[in-house]
């Protein structure tokens, strides 16, 4: 049974989930434990009469008398005016931004070719690239959404040097994400994006990024900070963004990842020797940020990458308090694999009237071009039906075998081992040193077996990857 408290407070919302006879129970527990605190609290109370009156036949009159007059001061204190409380606040936050200079939002100049598509072919061409769907967040009057860019010239004919980089890269033509996000975020909108791994996510909010930061009226000398924020989930899918951005250099814009478990004083001097990108996971930033060592009231461009699984892991807290420190009119995107309600509620809070692009469905299909098989067996034949599945793979294959601990990742990567079968294994545990070379060997080809967990794997994105194996059943169907 599953239980969900959606606020706190003493008006709670709660939420049971699981079987009939377990959420019956769980709701008898809730109401049992409620009843208690109210019998605790009359207790309390009918304690404080009864000795107020033993102290009365005992003539102790003057504390007595004493207390009804402190409970009548309590009830004479003024009751605290909340609106102007809240008026405080909106006046504070408006001192502590007022300083800085205005950003510079709406950057994008449509092509003649996608000025000319027509409504009917806009919505052919959406439903011909896996149904992308769009719509309009805001409240009240909706905006019309911007047409796709079909070609890379049509998004980025006025960037000779993006343009450049993208030739460079070998690209055709962008992925559809691509297509129908650039228009949006490049006309300064906020901009929520629904893909899964491997449609080119990264770039549809990197390439915007380059040129919104290098496009604001304050040179990027006088700014005393970034310009540009990233925060990922997870060291190797910073990582792997970091290296995004140094492959399409723009105008020699400066990057700089930090994440937990790597050389923190090392981290420390990049950033304060300066740098116009950040690509970070939210618990290291958050401590160079509570030590001083960052300036996030130079952010304009903040991205939140796999937001979903960054509330998985727990670090909504942390989001919270970096953010804080970054401008409120700022431009926003956010990725993510998945729409519950706990991204939801983050989109709700963090963004301004954003526009929302996805791929597909918002509800989790199987892909059509991968054959999926289940395996019913026993817990002891779990091993000997891996290592057969393992040893029947031909030399081209590469396969990632997802495992639900740390320890198992372990074990079974040491048991092949000893085998002859070479692997890497991957998970949070392994100093980041290793888990580099891990992947390094595995997308290079040196071995074609990696044991991850699934936490530690969440975002990597290899292209030649032929089997995926789930060693345990997974613990969410996503």
């Amino acid at each position: 049974t599953k239980i969900q408290i959606i606020k706190g407070g003493p008006e709670a919302e709660v939420k049971i989930f699981g079987r009939k006879d377990m959420k019956a129970k769980a709701k008898a527990a809730i109401e049992t434990l409620v009843k208690k605190q109210e019998r605790t609290y009359s207790s309390e109370c009918s304690v404080d009469s009864d000795a107020s009156q033993a102290l009365a036949e005992r003539g102790w009159s003057r504390n007595i008398t004493t207390r009804p007059k402190d409970v009548t001061a309590r009830a004479a204190q003024p009751r605290i005016d909340w609106d102007q409380v809240k008026a405080g606040v909106v006046e504070w936050k408006k001192r502590k931004w007022a300083d800085l200079p205005p950003i510079k939002k709406n950057l994008y100049i449509e092509s003649k070719a996608t000025h000319s598509l027509s409504e009917a072919q806009v919505e052919i061409w959406r439903k011909e690239n896996f149904n992308i769907r769009c719509d309009d967040l805001t409240e009240g009057e909706k905006r019309p959404i911007p047409k796709p860019t079909c070609t890379f010239e049509d998004a980025f004919q006025q960037y000779p040097e993006i343009m450049q980089s993208i030739r460079r890269a070998g690209f055709q033509k962008p992925t559809p994400i691509q297509s129908q996000s650039w228009p949006i975020i490049l006309q300064g909108i906020d901009l929520i994006g629904i893909a899964q791994t491997g449609t080119g996510k990264t770039l549809s909010y990197l390439m915007p990024g380059f040129i919104h930061i290098h496009s604001q009226p304050v040179s990027r000398k006088q700014r005393n900070g970034p310009g540009m924020l990233v925060l990922t989930p997870t060291r190797e899918l910073a990582l792997q963004v970091e290296a995004e951005c140094s492959k399409y250099l723009y105008k020699g814009l400066k990057s700089v990842c930090i994440y937990g478990g790597g050389n923190r004083k090392g981290q420390i001097q990049d950033v304060t020797k300066g740098v116009d990108i950040i690509i970070a996971t939210p618990g290291r930033l958050n401590d160079l940020q509570m030590n001083n060592f960052v300036n996030l009231r130079s952010i304009t461009y903040l991205v939140l990458d796999e937001a979903d699984k960054m509330l998985d892991l727990g670090f909504e807290h942390q989001i919270m308090k970096i953010l804080l420190d970054v401008r409120p009119d700022r431009q926003t995107v956010m990725t993510t694999a998945s729409w519950p309600d706990s991204t939801r509620r983050l989109a709700q809070s963090y963004l301004k009237q954003p526009m929302i692009v996805y791929v597909g469905t918002l509800d989790l299909v199987t892909v059509n071009t991968v054959k999926q098989n289940i395996i019913v067996t026993t817990e002891e034949e779990k091993r000997s039906l891996v290592k057969e599945f393992l040893q029947s793979l031909s030399p081209k294959d590469k396969v990632i075998v997802f495992v639900s601990r740390k320890l198992v990742a372990d074990d079974l990567s040491s048991d092949l081992s000893i085998q002859g079968i070479p692997v890497q294994s991957l998970h949070g545990d392994r100093e980041q040193s290793d888990r580099d070379q891990a992947l390094e060997d595995f997308r290079t080809g040196r071995v074609k077996i990696l044991i991850a967990t699934d936490l530690a794997a969440r975002g990597l994105d290899v292209s030649d990857v032929t089997h995926v194996y789930n060693y345990n059943f997974p613990r969410n169907i996503e």
